[in-house]
């Protein structure tokens, strides 16, 4: 049946309005549409070597300054010696950086886990892992497990103590920042106020000048103070972990950081195949025995 001319043109214009419709439905989504995905998503990888570096092709590691023994070695965290300086090239090469893809970075130790933008990749710096911390940066898995421990001069009525309740009349200090100074406000909880400081070195002064009785620092810090920096003074005792969990250092990283997932994966292979053991023992070896404070 032929259709009247009016007709017809409807039925012309409907089947082009649906070929329009079927084009449009059929036609790519707007490029900022595609590329509202979030940073960090599901499409991040870990290729070895081709990570979203503050850098591109370079690994940007931060530390404070000075870097202290045994952590670093001569004050030079690029040498590799040090636990920490090889445990930074460790992770580094797992992530597929060799050693002269790595920069680093001098960055503060409080600074380090502010909040902010940061402008490395990731930080090592005896930085432990607490829940306050995480709501400003990312860690990484753990690649230490610490306890502190405190120091005291030798023949002093503090390096007598032999209990938290021995140390509570005694003026102690520590590091602004430090879980050495949060063990000292809430497991010691001493009848004097902490004396606070900026950086190590000044809490080694206080103590060899008679400032404080005694000061608090993890516990291979505290061997390497006592055998190599302040030889009078020696290690009254370490804390039990609090709460039943170890306290652990981890690398910091930006909060969200699409780099978080690589590097934990990193820390971890390590721990599984040997790699952080064998590290400890070479360089924290000295890091053993000392009695418990309860």
């Amino acid at each position: 049946m032929h259709l009247a001319p009016r007709a017809l043109h409807r039925a012309v214009a409907a089947a082009t309005l649906a070929l329009l419709a079927t084009a449009v439905g059929c036609a790519p989504q707007p490029e900022e549409k595609a590329s509202a995905t979030p940073s960090g998503s599901a499409g991040t990888t870990c290729a070895k070597g081709e990570l979203a570096t503050k850098t591109s092709g370079k690994l940007t590691i931060a530390t404070d300054e000075p870097a202290y023994e045994p952590w670093f070695k001569d004050d030079k965290p690029a040498n590799g010696e040090g636990f920490e300086s090889a445990v930074a090239y460790a992770v580094a090469k797992q992530l597929g950086y060799d050693k002269s893809a790595v920069v680093w970075q001098s960055v503060p130790f409080n600074k380090a886990f502010a909040p902010g933008e940061k402008t490395f990749d990731f930080d090592i710096n005896q930085v432990s892992i607490s829940a306050e911390r995480k709501k400003a940066v990312d860690f990484s898995s753990g690649y230490y497990d610490v306890r502190q421990a405190v120091i005291a001069l030798k023949g002093t009525k503090a390096a007598k103590a032999t209990s938290i309740a021995d140390l509570k009349g005694l003026k102690l200090g520590a590091q602004v920042g430090t879980t050495s100074l949060d063990y000292i406000d809430d497991v010691v909880k001493p009848e004097q106020q902490a004396a606070v400081y900026a950086k190590n070195d000044q809490a080694k002064s206080a103590l060899k000048n008679g400032q404080v009785d005694a000061i608090v620092t993890d516990l291979p810090t505290a061997f390497y103070i006592t055998a190599a920096e302040v030889t009078n003074a020696s290690i009254v005792g370490q804390f039990e972990n609090q709460g039943g969990t170890a306290e652990q250092f981890g690398l910091v990283l930006d909060k969200g950081s699409a780099l978080t997932s690589c590097v934990t994966g990193a820390v971890d292979a390590l721990r599984k195949d040997g790699t952080l053991a064998k590290i400890e023992k070479q360089w924290l070896s000295d890091a053993v025995g000392a009695p418990v404070l309860k």
